[in-house]
């Protein structure tokens, strides 16, 4: 699928039924590619109940993926055996559960004596479970209700008050813009122009970025090739990110969606 330039892979897979992350009907193979997605679209009926969403989401949770969450700010290091016991610090107060009591009695079930734990937010008991086994996926998940065309607007309306949701009717192509542009937006990309000296930008094909953290020009570079960033010099940057139409930037200027790039080589 090509939307605004970008290249998006879409996989279609089998639907999850109950008891697919135990294995039934090929489930574990299914979950366990989507775990390397971006993004999760979730097609429901509009028409049906909406029962079966929770038992997707039951079987990707006991699958280790954590739809719509980020993970929780707390640091976790393992200490050696002569690691002094455990180092538990609390940065921000803990009202759903979680004191240093709980902490040991969970290390205890993983074998852990000897740790390092500073939680930097307030957590739940499964969250630091979670941090412990450190094999979590963080995906985000848009419910796309499909047939819209056969419900009432008293249903639509009801539907209207589930977060991350987008209705669309494949048959009529009602609102496959507005879930296009979701896509674009959940998956947190950017497009960068690249423009060759003395030519026009390159609008046809933008490198795509993804905006997680601080997208710099060494990403960039990276992105284009490895080794554009041993012979690197400068850019030029024309765009939302540039103080003035060009501005000269070194490696670590942060880039904004559109911005166009020009990349400047040592000589020599």
């Amino acid at each position: 699928m090509k939307y605004k330039g970008a290249r998006i892979q879409v996989l279609d897979l089998p639907g999850i039924i109950e008891g697919a992350a135990d294995g039934k009907g090929r489930g574990r193979q299914v979950i366990s590619t989507s775990r390397t997605c971006n993004l999760i679209l979730i097609v429901l009926d509009s028409a049906k109940p909406v029962t079966h969403k929770k038992i997707i989401e039951g079987e990707l949770f006991s699958f280790g993926i954590r739809i719509n969450q980020t993970p929780p700010q707390v640091r976790f290091k393992r200490s050696g055996k002569d690691g002094g016991g455990l180092n538990y610090q609390e940065i921000t107060k803990q009202t759903k559960g979680m004191n240093i009591d709980v902490a040991r009695l969970v290390l205890k079930e993983y074998k852990i004596t000897s740790a390092e734990i500073i939680l930097r937010e307030d957590i739940t008991v499964d969250q630091f479970i979670d941090v412990v086994e450190g094999n979590r996926a963080y995906i985000p998940v848009l419910y796309v209700f499909n047939k819209i065309d056969q419900v009432t607007v008293e249903e639509l309306e009801i539907l209207d008050q589930m977060p991350n949701y987008v209705p669309i009717s494949s048959s009529l192509k009602w609102n496959i813009e507005e879930l296009l542009e979701e896509v674009w937006s959940r998956c947190n990309m950017m497009r960068i122009y690249t423009k060759p000296r003395g030519q026009m930008p390159d609008y046809d094909e933008p490198v795509i970025l993804h905006v997680d953290g601080t997208p710099t020009i060494e990403q960039f570079c990276m992105r284009l090739h490895k080794s554009i960033i041993d012979s690197f010099s400068h850019a030029f940057v024309w765009g939302k990110s540039a103080k003035h139409q060009p501005q000269r930037c070194g490696r670590d200027h942060v880039l904004m969606d559109e911005d166009i790039v020009q990349i400047c080589k040592k000589v020599g």
